[in-house]
């Protein structure tokens, strides 16, 4: 792993020293702030410049900071600005900061550095206020654009009883609509050139092939595809403000409905972020047994991916095949946790409850069943030719383009880059697995589909071995903040029932920390940024997505394609709408 010193004496020696402030963080990561006059410097610099160099804008948001009460160390701000930058090889991370106030609450854009800072900009925006000096486009991008107000600041209502109940009467109505209407000169676009004259085409946000209540305007010379614009927020739920208003373990449900195909690797990096700050060590069998759920759920994910992608380019049968093998695998996941795709499984420490009796018949038989099934698919579907023509060089992007644009996961791997987390720096006792990276050659829609192929056959490897090496022990770690603790424990006197009592109402007084956790999700990189003011519940609770970033990257591969390209793009990136808005 990357000496921290030495990414701080690369930018002491390149700036002046005075320029940083560090900060001591609960999670370790390299954390400094920067003046916002110095800033787009050593973005720059960090990207191009640096050993190694962080070549991908991971994430950007930002703090509303005035009611904090424990900033020890921390430079004076009323609003801080967070760029969370990766280097994938070495897996290396660096945190920057900018602090602002409330009489000036602009910084300089960081989109000249990277093209996805665009949307992560325009979300601190609608979420805070804050204003990026030299954005292309600063606009709403989750809330509606009569929206009032920014929802994360602190004194934003958060609940739907804090505000006057809804009257859409015909005079609002149509005020709302006319705020959708779509204006290219407001985008940059023209509505004719030359003897042309374009048609602009809305797909979604209620369409069968954009998965989910989503929005793109088209540009169209005739059938060519000449611009393309993104319209997301239709499905925010306001998933970090919830947070806010939640204990750290009565969170843990809402993490699922993130991903909601992703089931419990929604709640892997949250407890395992929580863990590593309260110092708390889960037995190996937790960690055994949540590396096997969290792999079924993979399975059930790209199930899903693959049937309503065959689906998207026109065969109809698959996805009723495929639904009813997904059904194989919830019944697993039910045995073990009681609930199908929302299992609410892990707890600060350890699960919800043991494995039960009977569970290896359970999953052997799945195993004995699903690889020939995969394989049958395989063959049958995934080299029809009909698909291959449809996904062959369909959607294409560099491996620099990738990373440009912040793309993990499968995405990123179709293009050869074989990035994968469980190995680049691995967690949960990954490192003890046996299991290969697929990874594809030129990015495009053919390539991300055979690599969610095959990493199902590795998800059965991976379960197998598992199912064969099961450690014996406690499924909860035997530590006074885990949540809930153990019942056996509860009923020796009053006072342990007092503490079960206490921790099952409000969870564990989290110290006052900033910590960041990732892991490797279904469709990307998922990864968690909590902050704790020495609460009960999280002062600040930022959840990076891997769709958010994913969508970004349409207007880049759908140019110049046909509006038919852009269905089986839009199929091959594979995002699930509530992990976009959240």
């Amino acid at each position: 792993m990357l000496d921290r010193v030495d990414i701080k004496q690369q930018l002491f020696e390149r700036f002046d020293e005075r320029t940083f402030t560090e900060q001591i963080t609960a999670d370790g990561m390299p954390t400094l702030w920067v003046g916002r006059d110095k800033i787009c410097d050593v973005l720059k610099f960090l990207r191009q410049d640096s050993t190694p160099a962080y070549r991908m804008l991971f994430d950007l948001t930002a703090i509303d900071e005035r009611v904090r009460e424990h900033r020890l160390n921390q430079p004076a701000a009323d609003f801080t600005v967070v760029y969370h930058l990766l280097s994938l090889s070495p897996v290396a991370e660096i945190r920057l900061k900018v602090a602002l106030f409330d009489d000036d609450l602009t910084t300089p854009t960081a989109t000249g550095v990277w093209p996805n800072a665009n949307w992560y900009e325009r979300e601190v925006w609608d979420m805070f206020g804050i204003t990026f000096d030299g954005h292309p486009n600063l606009r709403r991008i989750l809330m509606p654009p009569t929206w009032k107000g920014h929802p994360l600041r602190k004194d934003h209502a958060a609940r739907a009883t804090e505000f006057e109940p809804l009257h859409l009467d015909p005079k609002r109505q149509d005020e709302e609509e006319n705020a959708l209407q779509f204006k290219p000169e407001d985008w940059g676009m023209k509505r004719e050139s030359g003897d042309t004259e374009f048609m602009f085409l809305n797909m979604g946000p209620n369409h069968p092939s954009v998965h989910g209540v989503f929005r793109i305007v088209l540009q169209l010379d005739g059938e060519e595809i000449i611009g393309a614009v993104p319209d997301i927020g239709y499905h925010h739920r306001g998933a970090e403000k919830m947070a806010e208003r939640q204990s750290w373990h009565t969170y843990i449900p809402y993490t699922d409905r993130v991903d909601y195909l992703g089931g419990v690797m929604n709640e892997l990096p949250y407890v395992m972020n929580l863990e590593h700050v309260l110092g708390i060590q889960v037995p190996e069998r937790v960690k055994v047994v949540r590396v096997m759920l969290c792999e079924f759920f993979r399975i059930t994910s790209h199930l899903m991916f693959f049937g309503t992608y065959v689906q998207d380019i026109g065969a109809m049968s698959p996805i009723f095949w495929m639904f009813s093998d997904r059904q194989k695998a919830y019944d697993v996941i039910e045995a073990i946790t009681g609930f199908r795709m929302h299992p609410a499984f892990f707890r600060i420490g350890g699960l919800t409850m043991d494995l039960p009796n009977g569970w290896d018949r359970k999953v052997k038989e799945f195993l004995d069943w699903f690889p020939s099934r995969l394989a049958e698919y395989k063959k049958a579907m995934a080299r029809n030719s009909v698909l291959v023509k449809r996904s062959k060089h369909i959607g294409a992007y560099s491996q620099d383009e990738a990373i440009d644009w912040g793309i993990t996961g499968p995405g990123l791997r179709s293009t050869g880059v074989d990035f994968d987390l469980r190995k680049a720096r691995p967690y949960s006792g990954y490192e003890n697995f046996d299991f290969e990276i697929p990874t594809g050659t030129n990015g495009d829609c053919q390539d991300r589909l055979d690599v969610r192929i095959e990493e199902m056959f590795q998800s059965c490897r991976i379960i197998e071995q598992c199912m064969k090496n099961m450690p014996a022990g406690d499924y909860k770690a035997d530590h006074p903040l885990t949540t809930p603790p153990v019942k056996e424990r509860t009923m020796q006197d009053i006072e342990t029932l007092i503490a079960h009592f206490l921790t099952v109402s409000w969870g564990p007084v989290v110290p006052a920390m900033e910590s960041a956790c990732m892991v490797e999700g279904t469709k990307g990189l998922n990864g968690y940024y909590s902050i704790s003011d020495k609460h009960a519940m999280s002062y600040r609770t930022r959840i990076r997505t891997p769709s958010f970033a994913h969508l970004q990257q349409i207007p880049l591969i759908s140019q110049g394609g046909l509006v038919a390209d852009l269905v089986a793009i839009i199929g091959a990136i594979d995002f699930v709408m509530a992990d976009v808005d959240r």
